[in-house]
């Protein structure tokens, strides 16, 4: 079967790779799907996630993982365009099932034809977000269990 796992993933953090490793050892194929937040302005441009989110999938030999841009329009029809049956979602907290559930419903009128499966976050990374890594990162802070290397090299050069 295959999936689409979609975020902003500005920036991409451990949680997230943990969560694209567990996906790719349960189906077969993976696309991380890189979307825009309308909400947010961005850190990191969309092709730079993409170069940073490819060389993470390479260095762990996630072979069945490919990493596309979702310019616009909705991750369901994104699904179906690419013949995904499945959405990934991560869950760090209630709050966050509950933001899920609705996604999950709507997604379902959109098109009854492509499940949301929900993986929950591993324990150490329940905690995490984008925006916090970026408070961190933005005042020097310790970054070394929340991303991977390279991308705190590359939020050090942005922020500081």
């Amino acid at each position: 079967m295959k999936a689409v796992y979609a975020g902003s993933f500005d920036p991409v953090t451990n949680g997230h790779i943990d969560i694209i490793t567990r996906s790719a050892n349960v189906f077969d194929e993976v696309i991380v799907a890189i979307a825009t937040n309308t909400s947010k302005a961005p850190l990191f441009t969309a092709e730079e996630k993409q170069v940073v989110l490819e060389s993470l999938m390479y260095d762990r030999q996630l072979h069945n993982v490919s990493v596309m841009q979702l310019s616009e329009g909705l991750t369901v029809d994104f699904a179906k365009q690419h013949g995904a049956e499945i959405l990934i979602r991560g869950i760090r907290s209630v709050k966050d099932m509950e933001y899920e559930m609705d996604i999950e419903s709507m997604n379902k009128v959109q098109n009854p034809g492509v499940e949301t499966v929900f993986f929950m976050a591993d324990k150490q990374y329940r905690y995490l977000s984008s925006s916090m890594i970026k408070e961190v990162a933005k005042f020097g802070g310790n970054l070394d269990e929340l991303v991977p290397a390279e991308v705190a090299r590359l939020l050090k050069e942005k922020l500081q």
